[in-house]
């Protein structure tokens, strides 16, 4: 797998933590040296300069919404004081943290948004086995997204994880990705749950989605998660239109096993896509 797009991926997804480039290179199997000259080959920056200018954009979506404490924005980036943080900020859009918290709006400034490797091929997928789903409550923490913002997923379930094992009614920690609410611009909503058995005791923040029983064609991932999207295009691309089948109406879900370790890339990862008999057709 490319190292490139292996840190980028796990950048993002252990964005609100400690970042070193010995740690990030350290988990694509790279010197720090070498992943330095690789990533800047391929995309043109400097890891850790990527780094803190993804964390200050998130800093200053977090300004728009109000955030009452602009040291502990600072803290959440990666500053240890407020002179620093509004140094950076400052250096890399013009403004300080101050005005654009008063202002409310993100406009004129030079976002960096989640870099994206993608190898959008044709990979080879084993045939899937087909399962009729039980009735499922999945209850997590969601976001909207399109096919072009989707990088803002492994942020989604860096928040999330925390609450696994820990949710009334939780059924087990197995966890799912839903991907549902699809509309004709490309945009969907996506949860990152778990099942449960009622929704009354969750945190008011929380998300749930009903999953009818429906036919499931079920594929298992082979690989790191940062591939996922191979995978998933290869589905769509290449299984489904020689399958003769169609996709239903009905939310499409990512199933990761109680031992999966998204860093490793361990465990099993299934995708489960919703199918129904396709239509014949005449010549």
């Amino acid at each position: 797998m490319n190292p490139v797009t292996k840190a980028l991926w796990f950048i993002e997804i252990e964005l609100g933590d400690e970042l070193t480039l010995e740690r990030i290179s350290s988990t694509c199997g790279m010197s720090r040296f070498g992943l330095s000259r690789l990533f800047s080959m391929s995309t043109g920056w400097p890891v850790m300069r990527y780094v803190r200018s993804r964390r200050l954009t998130r800093a200053a979506r977090s300004l728009t919404q109000g955030a009452p404490d602009i040291l502990s924005v600072a803290i959440d980036a990666g500053y240890g004081s407020h002179e620093a943080f509004t140094r950076a900020f400052h250096d890399l859009f013009g403004v300080t943290p101050e005005q654009v918290r008063a202002r409310r709006d993100l406009d004129g400034l030079s976002l960096v948004e989640p870099l994206r490797m993608k190898e959008m091929k044709l990979t080879d997928i084993a045939e899937p086995r087909f399962e009729m789903s039980e009735r499922l409550l999945i209850a997590g923490i969601g976001g909207r997204f399109t096919f072009e913002t989707n990088e803002g997923i492994p942020a989604l379930w860096q928040t999330f994880n925390p609450y696994v094992g820990n949710l009334p009614d939780q059924v087990s920690c197995v966890t799912y990705g839903v991907c549902c609410n699809a509309d004709g611009e490309g945009g969907f909503d996506y949860i990152a749950g778990v099942q449960v058995r009622s929704p009354d005791r969750l945190p008011a923040s929380f998300r749930c989605v009903e999953i009818e029983p429906q036919r499931y064609a079920v594929f298992e991932h082979k690989g790191h998660i940062a591939t996922l999207h191979e995978t998933v295009h290869s589905i769509w691309n290449k299984w489904l239109p020689e399958s003769g089948m169609e996709a239903a109406e009905a939310p499409e879900f990512e199933r990761y096993s109680e031992d999966f370790d998204p860093c490793a890339g361990t465990g099993v990862l299934e995708i489960w896509l919703p199918v129904k008999d396709g239509v014949r057709r005449s010549d």
